[in-house]
């Protein structure tokens, strides 16, 4: 019986299977934290409900959950109190303590754009589970986790939104409120919860998961602004960082190449392709095999740049657009719309005011 039910494996299901061992995520376990002690307050023994000892992260500050296993957890949490919205609940706990070096490093920011803009770039030592997109829409600034991200289902998905809504609301010590809120999942009986903790519309079933904070709430002042510690915390955090598995750099030649092309060159699919010494076809189904996309990464990839080419002030925003490629600066211009909501000119303006990620 297993000789057959291996014979029956066809290509396509080794792709799935391989295709989610790669995309395993995890949480830290310092942000397991939260469930053991929403637990406790509530007067039960999180060690007897979960079955898990109490997660310690002072000999290990890396020690992480696979995903798979925080949604076991909180499954287990959900069935013992059978508590609607539990999510939003545990998520109000969160303090610095809770994620690690980043919480400290968060609170030692001079605003609230400043710690945005730390968040995104070490949010996996907290929450490992997909890119964060940043953009900005209108007169807000929109963080977004796509299609790209593995789906951690609703209790997480809800406990790490209204943990980052709850955490800005800590470090700025104001009762801020997002402009909107979204989620994958499907709408719960009763919405009235969220729409109370949140501040705002909130929607369900839609493609991706986003938090927007409305632009003026970036330069407010945090309680706690510490520059010295922040170098300090950023130094440690920068030191985790590079510890964390990456994969095995395939993506990161890929970028190379599209930035190489980027500058003398049309960068596209087969240009690489050639590069690397390989076929278009290969490169394609190379990077399918790890969940990635030519375009994505040709995007990524040009967003980084064009950030950096924007904060020199020297350069025209038609020598940006040959930098990255374009034959015109109208087709650099609406594609860093598209990936950031804002043109390239406004962007450079917030730049300047201090506002920009």
């Amino acid at each position: 019986m297993q000789q057959n039910d291996a014979q029956e494996l066809t290509g396509s299901d080794i792709f799935l299977i391989i295709d989610a061992m790669m995309r395993e995520s995890y949480v830290s376990s310092a942000y397991v934290g939260l469930l053991f002690e929403f637990l406790r307050l509530r007067g039960l023994d999180p060690v007897v409900v979960l079955g898990e000892p109490w997660p310690d992260t002072r000999s290990d500050p890396l020690r992480r959950f696979p995903m798979s296993e925080w949604q076991r957890l909180l499954s287990r949490a959900q069935e013992a109190l059978q508590i609607p919205a539990m999510g939003l609940e545990i998520g109000r706990l969160i303090t610095p303590a809770h994620i690690g070096i980043l919480g400290y490093a968060l609170l030692a920011c001079a605003n609230l754009g400043e710690a945005l803009t730390r968040f995104e770039r070490y949010v996996r030592l907290v929450y490992d589970h997909g890119p964060m997109d940043t953009r900005f829409n209108g007169n807000s600034i929109e963080l977004e986790w796509g299609e790209e991200c593995v789906h951690p289902g609703q209790l997480a998905d809800e406990l790490a939104i209204a943990a980052l809504v709850q955490f800005a609301r800590n470090v700025s010590d104001r009762p801020l409120a997002p402009d909107y809120v979204c989620f994958l999942n499907p709408a719960p009986a009763d919405v009235t919860p969220y729409r109370e903790y949140f501040g705002c519309d909130v929607a369900f079933e839609q493609r991706s998961t986003i938090v927007r904070f409305p632009l003026e709430q970036l330069a407010l002042p945090l309680r706690q602004a510490d520059p010295a510690l922040l170098s300090i915390l950023e130094a440690q955090a920068d030191k985790l960082l590079a510890e964390l598995p990456q994969g095995d750099g395939f993506d990161q030649t890929v970028r190379l190449a599209i930035s190489r092309f980027c500058r003398s060159a049309t960068p596209t699919l087969n240009n690489v392709a050639s590069d690397l010494k390989m076929s278009g076809r290969s490169l394609q189904r190379k990077l399918q095999s790890r969940g990635l996309s030519f375009q994505g990464l040709l995007d990524e990839t040009r967003l980084t740049l064009a950030k950096d080419y924007l904060r020199d002030g020297h350069l025209q925003l038609t020598e940006v657009a040959q930098m990255l490629g374009y034959s015109e600066q109208s087709a650099f211009n609406h594609a860093f719309r598209r990936w950031t909501g804002i043109s390239p000119r406004k962007f450079r303006q917030l730049l300047m005011a201090g506002h920009a990620p």
